[in-house]
């Protein structure tokens, strides 16, 4: 959980202190770099620090994490201009590659299937204490001390985490010579940056028909499928290819795909649409947007009950539905603005997704032995960002049109009805995702509670104090 929150909250406190940042530095134009090579660096680097994880263990990957992210944190706070900050980030988000995985990851080694749902609230309910302390502390450090240290204070929370970590978790891994696959992460890593950063910066930096987003996609693509055929010969995959085959994977993968776009069509819209349409404060309209946060890990803490007794398929296909609900609430509601209904209809998504994203993820992570179990997690994870990286695109697309057929961002009216038609965008989203649902096998609890495929598990992990629950 402490871990966690250095991600958690390093995503909500930098958005409050970009004025003070630009005021300070400069480079009004490069800011939106801040956010986007953060988000790239982190996306790309997931998949390879999974397969890290499940070759070498995961302990000294996620403190690798945490260190590279402690380095990138104070790298940050001595930036000298905008450029220098960029870079900084770049690094901060290749340390959060392995943290955000990896925290879920070894919540999956040391609980058994019917505790992680439990364990996968507390760390869930991170996300939502930050929601609410993170643009809090970023306005505190802007207006009283200095934007730096929404950076230097994550160093002692990246000591006590590594310290806490170092001391408490404990792990067997077999040791044996591995073949590192450096050709396919080498064109995995080349291929995701090119694309992800084609589709964050389509429409913004460049034109969608310029040749920088054709060659980007071009490029990319052609790269993709050159690594699939790289990964078919080598000994040890860093993605192997034969996981994502297996029906439960893909289902899950596509879900997650769902949850990345409904997250951030609500986390991007929602705030401005309330400042425009109600005069809603900044404040205001961050908490609307954290009755998301709240209500996923108290639906999340809860789903253990429900997938133990009726099964993943189901109780994921109730939070679809619950998530479909309260986006068609939010859609409803927009033509007559008000805090309270959106909120409202942000909680109700919450809960949703909550009984979405827990059990889909645990359900992948539990099919699959020890040596597989990080590139499930970060493949599960990587598809949530593509598609927050995709929503943002698609997002952005209708709501620029509308606003610039309505007169500009300068109406109320018009930001008003661009958000509508996001939100109509995010509920197809909901929609779309429940048919993802339905591709989920029949799978109960105890049909995966011991690795589900029945192969030979390469390494156990141990928790300090608790073999037995481990070793289950």
């Amino acid at each position: 959980m402490l871990a966690t929150s250095l991600i958690a909250l390093d995503s909500t406190i930098l958005a409050t202190a970009v004025p003070s940042i630009v005021d300070d530095l400069g480079g009004l134009g490069q800011f939106p770099w801040l956010f986007s090579v953060y988000l790239l660096a982190q996306a790309v680097s997931v998949p390879v620090y999974a397969k890290v994880a499940d070759t070498f263990g995961r302990k000294p990957v996620i403190l690798f994490g945490i260190g590279l992210f402690l380095l990138g944190s104070i790298l940050c706070g001595l930036a000298w201009n905008m450029g220098s900050l960029i870079v900084m980030r770049a690094v901060q988000g290749l340390g959060a590659g392995a943290v955000l995985p990896l925290t879920t990851t070894i919540a999956a080694d040391i609980y058994t299937v019917a505790e992680r749902a439990k364990t996968q609230g507390y760390i869930a309910s991170v996300w939502a204490v930050s929601s609410v302390v993170g643009p809090t502390l970023g306005g505190v450090f802007s207006q009283f001390t200095s934007w730096r240290w929404i950076f230097f204070v994550n160093i002692p929370f990246c000591l006590l985490a590594g310290a806490m970590l170092w001391r408490n978790y404990d792990e067997s891994v077999e040791r044996r010579r591995h073949r590192i696959d450096y050709a396919g992460a080498g064109l995995l890593t080349v291929a995701l940056t090119l694309l992800i950063l084609a589709v964050l910066e389509g429409g913004q930096a460049w034109d969608w028909g310029s040749w920088q987003s054709i060659s980007a996609f071009v490029v990319g693509g052609v790269l993709l499928v050159v690594f699939g055929l790289v990964e078919r010969r080598a000994a040890e995959p860093v993605l192997p290819l034969e996981t994502l085959t297996r029906r439960l994977i893909v289902a899950t993968c596509l879900i997650g795909i769902g949850i990345g776009a409904v997250l951030v069509g609500l986390t991007s819209y929602v705030p401005t649409f309330l400042e425009r349409s109600t005069g809603a404060t900044p404040i205001v309209a961050g908490l609307a947007v954290a009755a998301l946060t709240i209500g996923w890990p108290i639906s999340a803490s809860q789903s253990g009950r429900l997938y133990m007794r009726v099964g993943f398929r189901p109780t994921a296909l109730l939070g679809l539905v619950v998530a479909t609900v309260g986006a068609l609430a939010l859609w409803l509601t927009s033509s007559t603005p008000s805090v309270w209904a959106t909120a409202g209809s942000c909680l109700v998504v919450g809960l949703g997704l909550g009984l979405v994203a827990t059990p889909t993820l645990i359900a992948a992570q539990a099919s699959v032995p020890w040596n597989e179990r990080a590139v499930v997690t970060g493949t599960n994870m990587f598809m949530r960002s593509i598609g927050s990286a995709v929503g943002v695109a698609i997002f952005g697309a209708i709501a620029n049109a509308i606003i610039a057929s309505r007169g500009g961002d300068g109406s109320a009216d018009a930001v008003r009805a661009g958000s509508t038609g996001v939100f109509l965008a995010v509920l197809v989203a909901a929609v779309i995702s429940i048919l993802a649902g339905l591709l989920m096998p029949h799978t109960r609890a105890e049909d995966v509670e011991h690795g589900g495929s029945g192969e030979r598990v390469d390494a156990v992990p141990q928790a300090a104090g608790e073999p037995e629950r481990a070793a289950g």
